[in-house]
């Protein structure tokens, strides 16, 4: 049952009767449900209604909060001339792509090959057994400045659909096969190595911006696994010029307008190279990586800065980003009221009515808040001239309380609030690693809590996993990236909890992932099930975009669950994999960040700590040791009294490990040379430096 709150104000258009999204559950599709535009979901009774009536299919793949998407829907969508057109001479099919992430990879590489670049909204058009021969992403209504008009397009089609179709058909097979044979038949196979990694950091050093961090021109992305993975090099090679490139676009990333201030958060990127005006939708991925990257910087660097705003990050997930049941909501968007950033900006004058002039003027001049502005004639508080931050000062602290009530009450932002399991299991990593560096049961207690939502709504009884969950409903057979990410959750929040359960089913989720994505033939993982449905190709996705790929989350996994286990068949399936990514990323390797994360794992010593607790839970040296050193190459395994059993059928390697003078024990080995058993971290490490 459809109710006002579940359709906001955008997309609804002037007809008030609802086309065939009506039952839907996604945000983005029920945006769209009173369009005059007679949408279908993805399914068989599109296709068949437009083989049957032998119509071409218009296909439009957007989000929920994507600014274009609610332009082109006004522009377009809601308007009673397109929707005569498309009615009458196509079948129109909507995809909310964070639901349907193999559909939109799918689209997506079509028209980045065929255009040179991709975005949302994307628009295809295709004949009815679903091969493109059309693609594009925004298009107005009528065509201007070079651009054409979706009514120019439409006309067009639907003449060389009577005129041409032989044609047009054509066009869309030689285009499927393309397409397979490029994007599926992936067989370039190379070696791990060294080189790969230093050249990626040359190349990062190469189009790293000195002045205000980041990398390459506007519009700048955060994506925190290019810091994740400079980190890392930074520690293992002890490299100034790496941790310079980390630290310098922390700091300014921080500064900028991209990091709300006032609510915390960041936004989805920046329009200019200071990192001053975001574009403004805040997703729950970017948060996530960047938690993870802040709170790593700070356990390598001890900057109490970026410790303060990982927690921040974390607040705000908390305050408006979390569901009652312990999940986490997809995204917030950008507009309000119609207005990209209304939610965001201030003028000096709305500042001092809401604080006093005192504090006020405090405010305004820390944050930049000024007369003539420097957003549309308002201010998006920045620190970008304030050198000496103070974010946890307590007048500070207490301003942006009040500003964050005054600014609940002002606009309303649209949230959209599906639950998705690869986002959430993104989300469960940042807070594990936050739990353990800062030792906070707290954020470890969300990170579970997490973990048992998807177990218990996102999981079939057959432990299968689903891609998305909304009102009581799961929907879609997860993807790899649902499984990679989430098996990459279990091992950080067995690595902060030490309970076995998290272990298990995490082993349990990298066989399930081997089964239905390894590709026996060529190596690597396919997007989707061998038992799911199969579209024109069967994508294998590598490049690191927004959020890490699925292949190289899948490989850091196996790597990471093989020096955990000791199991050859955990390392021969890493080994194969690695080799795969090598020779995928050799020509450009700074495009794939978490690719080289997994590589660094296998190319540089790594370190296995087994703790014989004496006690149970007694193991608080080993928390504190975990908390103090970033440390990415090192695993621990706990085993004690209560988990021995079950811990030796996953890692069968430590069944003769015992506790010596009836204390808690350690078992250290680095770089393939163990040392003997000691009752102190410390010594171990000490001895073995």
């Amino acid at each position: 049952m459809i109710t006002t709150e579940q359709v906001t104000n955008k997309g609804q258009g002037t007809s008030r009767i609802p086309n065939k999204l009506v039952n839907e559950k996604s945000p983005y599709l029920l945006q769209h449900i009173y369009n005059p535009v007679q949408w279908y979901p993805w399914g068989e009774e599109a296709f068949q209604l437009a083989k049957k009536e032998n119509k071409p299919i218009f296909l439009s793949i957007g989000y929920s909060t994507c600014h274009w998407c609610h332009v082109m829907a006004q522009e377009c969508f809601e308007d009673e001339e397109v929707a005569e057109m498309l009615n009458q001479y196509f079948v129109s099919i909507k995809v909310d792509k964070e639901e349907r992430p193999d559909i939109d990879t799918v689209y997506m590489a079509v028209c980045q090959a065929t255009t040179g670049h991709g975005g949302w909204p994307l628009t295809i058009l295709m004949t009815p057994d679903q091969k493109p021969f059309f693609a594009a992403t925004f298009i107005p209504k009528n065509s201007r400045y070079g651009m054409i008009g979706l009514m120019d397009l439409l006309e067009e089609v639907r003449k060389d659909w009577e005129d041409n179709r032989e044609d047009l058909i054509r066009t869309g097979n030689q285009i499927a096969q393309i397409m397979k044979r490029e994007f599926e038949e992936k067989t370039n196979t190379g070696e791990p190595s060294k080189e790969l990694i230093q050249l990626a950091v040359t190349q990062f050093e190469q189009s790293h911006d000195h002045d205000y961090g980041g990398f390459g021109n506007p519009p700048k992305f955060p994506t925190p696994h290019n810091l994740m993975f400079l980190l890392r090099y930074a520690c293992l090679e002890a490299d100034e010029r790496a941790l310079f490139m980390v630290e310098n676009t922390l700091k300014n990333m921080y500064r900028g307008g991209i990091f709300d201030h006032i609510g915390y958060g960041f936004c989805r990127y920046s329009t200019d190279e200071k990192w001053l005006v975001p574009h403004f939708e805040k997703m729950l991925y970017d948060n996530a990586m960047l938690v993870i990257a802040y709170a790593e910087a700070y356990q390598y660097t001890k900057n109490p800065l970026y410790k303060t705003v990982a927690e921040q990050v974390l607040e705000y997930i908390r305050r408006e980003m979390t569901d009652k049941e312990g999940g986490f909501y997809c995204a917030q968007d950008a507009d309000s009221e119609g207005v990209e950033g209304k939610f965001y900006v201030y003028t000096p004058e709305e500042i001092n009515s809401v604080l006093g002039n005192e504090d006020g003027s405090f405010f305004n001049t820390y944050f930049d808040i000024s007369k003539e502005g420097n957003f549309d004639g308002s201010s998006i508080p920045n620190l970008i001239k304030t050198w000496e931050m103070k974010s946890d000062n307590e007048k500070i602290v207490r301003c942006c309380q009040k500003l964050y009530a005054y600014r609940q009450g002002r606009s309303k932002l649209h949230k959209d609030d599906k639950i998705l399991t690869s986002w959430n299991s993104l989300m469960i990593t940042a807070y594990a690693t936050a739990a353990k560096v800062f030792k906070s049961e707290e954020y470890a207690a969300v990170a579970k809590r997490a973990v048992e939502f998807i177990r218990n709504r996102l999981m079939d009884e057959e432990g299968r996993l689903y891609v998305r969950y909304r009102e009581e409903d799961k929907a879609f057979f997860g993807h790899l990236d649902d499984y990679a990410f989430f098996a990459m959750a279990l091992l950080s929040v067995y690595e902060v909890t030490f309970e076995i359960d998290y272990l298990k089913l995490g082993v349990t989720i990298v066989d399930q992932m081997l089964d239905q994505f390894w590709d026996e033939k060529d190596s690597g993982f396919f997007l989707n099930a061998k038992d799911a449905e199969q579209l024109i190709y069967r994508p294998k996705e590598v490049y690191d975009g927004a959020i890490p790929s699925g292949n190289s989350v899948a490989a850091f996994v196996l790597q990471r669950l093989a020096n955990l286990t000791a199991n050859q068949k955990y390392q021969k399936y890493a080994d194969q994999q690695l080799r795969f990514l090598a020779g995928q990323i050799k020509d450009y390797p700074s495009a794939f960040s978490f690719s080289l994360i997994a590589l660094m794992q296998a190319l540089y010593p790594s370190k296995e700590i087994v703790c014989l607790a004496h006690e149970h839970e007694d193991f608080q040296e080993l928390t504190e040791y975990l908390s103090e050193h970033f440390e990415p190459n090192t695993v621990v395994l706990l085993k004690d009294k209560n988990n021995e059993e079950e811990l030796l059928k996953i890692a069968n390697h430590i069944k003769d490990y015992h506790v010596i003078n009836e204390k808690t024990t350690y078992y250290v080995c680095e770089n393939h040379s163990c040392m003997a058993p000691v009752n102190t971290l410390n010594s171990a490490t000490k001895e073995n430096h």
